[in-house]
């Protein structure tokens, strides 16, 4: 509830107080939201942007916000790192959905380890490349994700 600004008596929406008869500034309408208020990725910075796009598990997500933020749209390096972490994430589910279904039926055949282990080594090691702002295509991966924002 408002308060008079003079005696501080309440006064409600009135445009006098009632205790002591001063008028009683009236509040200029709230200013419309700001772009940046209303876009979540206007506090990003795009080096975090694109060190996400690769969090093994949950870059995808990252990646998809990235893709679909306006904020990025014209930023290539960041959609370049949001495709790739998208495309490295393919290649998550098809070791998990894929290859392990396969290769547990071999007994003492480790494939699906060594193979998550690589995808966890090019994940860290392109989170480093993010991180110095480079763009290294990873192969398959890189060529993918560079066909893919340059036909955005």
């Amino acid at each position: 509830m408002p308060f008079c600004s003079q005696c501080g008596n309440q006064v409600g929406v009135a445009p006098y107080c009632s205790g002591c008869g001063s008028k009683q500034p009236v509040d200029a309408a709230a200013p419309p939201p700001s772009p940046a208020a209303s876009d979540p990725m206007a506090g990003l910075n795009p080096r975090t942007a694109s060190i996400l796009c690769y969090i093994p598990g949950l870059g995808w997500i990252a990646s998809i916000i990235v893709l679909a933020s306006g904020r990025f749209r014209h930023n290539r390096l960041v959609r370049f790192h949001g495709f790739q972490g998208l495309y490295l994430f393919v290649a998550w589910l098809l070791d998990d959905q894929v290859l392990r279904p396969l290769l547990q039926r071999i007994p003492g055949f480790h494939l699906h380890s060594l193979v998550q282990a690589v995808l966890v080594g090019m994940s860290i090691f392109m989170m480093v490349k993010a991180s110095h702002d480079e763009a290294y295509p990873l192969p398959l991966f890189g060529e993918l994700a560079q066909k893919s924002v340059a036909e955005d």
